[in-house]
């Protein structure tokens, strides 16, 4: 399998760290926040991107309220292995994948069908390992959003879940709601309120090391931990770190380009990388130690039931 190649880089990936994370154990922060929890996005109109375009989406739809973190992909790619869905080669987890449309644009890049990869586990940067024919976490890494997975990886968990990689405009109305902010949470940005290049000292401090590393996710949510106080980082819908932590791949395969996005920025990043109209680009098999992502769904209003009593 050819590599495809990065062809061009919107935003930079790293704003203050440039060399893979080799992480080691560390103690389990208990965030208090639930990573299996989704919140909803109403259907309505919002303001996209820097110049504040008026767009709609017409539908209500569900976003993870966190990234995918290292015990859920862990636990899905042991299922996935289980079932056949993907498979071991020479250190990675291999998955197929049915082909990209070709449109013959200058700089597109032909996708034919195939196997791609989806997560390098042997790779340095990643807290997820193979023992004995089982994937398992690093310890105290369980709740820190999975890294080093490609855009084939992260599609390939939603499809495995029955979920799907949110679309650019769906990701930007999670992340903004209806007013104009700069950020998830509002016009401002501290080192207490996400994961960014400003912010690792304090993190460090309390995790360990000498490193920027990841934070667990919804770590930024008013708690106190120790001494470190952070602010509540959460978007109108209630997701977090839609800004920092990591970039999160959205699901947009354009017509006229080979290459995929990323939203968010992440802990190696300045502020304005996290602005949320801020973007990304990579070709679908690249991965790094600052890349996750996270899922949507489609939102299905409970049916109301009738109360029938009986005398």
């Amino acid at each position: 399998m050819k590599k495809i190649l990065l062809l061009s880089l919107i935003i930079a990936f790293y704003g203050c760290s440039t060399e893979p994370i080799v992480n080691t154990e560390i103690e389990f922060v208990n965030t208090g926040v639930d990573p299996n929890g989704w919140v909803i996005v109403p259907a309505g109109i919002f303001n996209y991107g820097m110049h504040n375009k008026v767009v709609e989406i017409n539908y209500d739809f569900e976003i993870m309220q966190t990234h995918v973190t290292n015990q859920q992909f862990a636990e899905y790619l042991n299922a996935a292995l289980a079932k056949g869905s993907i498979f071991l080669e020479n250190g990675n987890v291999m998955g197929a994948h049915p082909g990209d449309p070709f449109d013959g644009y200058l700089h597109e890049w032909k996708i034919p069908a195939g196997n791609y990869l989806h997560f390098p586990y042997s790779k340095p940067g990643g807290q997820i390992k193979l023992i004995e024919n089982k994937f398992v976490v690093d310890k105290g890494f369980e709740n820190h959003p999975v890294v080093m997975v490609t855009w084939f990886g992260a599609k390939a968990y939603a499809d495995f879940k029955g979920y799907r990689l949110p679309l650019e405009k769906e990701w930007a109305k999670a992340a903004r709601g209806t007013d104009t902010r700069a950020y998830p949470w509002g016009d401002h940005i501290s080192a207490n309120i996400t994961n960014y290049g400003s912010s690792k000292n304090a993190l460090q401090k309390l995790l360990g090391g000498n490193i920027a590393r990841t934070a667990p996710v919804g770590y930024y949510n008013g708690n106190k931990y120790g001494d470190y106080q952070t602010e509540d980082n959460r978007s109108p819908c209630g997701a977090y770190d839609m800004g920092g932590n990591v970039w999160q791949w959205v699901g947009d395969d354009y017509p006229d380009v080979h290459y995929r996005y990323l939203r968010g920025g992440s802990f190696t990043n300045y502020e304005y990388d996290l602005f949320v109209w801020g973007r990304n680009s990579a070709g679908p098999d690249y991965y790094d130690f600052n890349i996750g992502f996270r899922c949507a769904r489609d939102f299905v209003k409970p049916i109301p039931t009738e109360t029938i009593t009986l005398e």
